[in-house]
């Protein structure tokens, strides 16, 4: 288990980036948050499977359908247990 930190920019606000990357996160049992970012970015910390979290980053990779992500920043985290996922305002 580990939790890392993911900072995703591009078009990433206002395209159903937050509830498609909690959808994404549920199906493979991982746990955090997602939130928006003043500046435009999206910032995600997440908990779970090695495995799982590498399928996320691969998402992560593309967002949701009306994303254009163009660049995604990640860094391993302490590890931290969250219940459930959620999107924070």
């Amino acid at each position: 288990m580990k939790t890392i930190e993911v900072k995703v920019f591009g078009k990433v606000q206002g395209v159903w980036f937050r509830a498609s990357a909690k959808e994404q996160a549920d199906k493979k049992g991982l746990s955090g948050y997602v939130m928006n970012l003043p500046d435009g970015s999206v910032n995600a910390i997440v908990s779970g499977q090695t495995e799982a979290l590498d399928e996320l980053l691969e998402w992560f990779q593309r967002g949701s359908s009306e994303a254009r992500v163009s660049e995604v920043k990640v860094r391993e985290l302490p590890y931290e247990p969250f219940d459930g996922f959620e999107i924070r305002r």
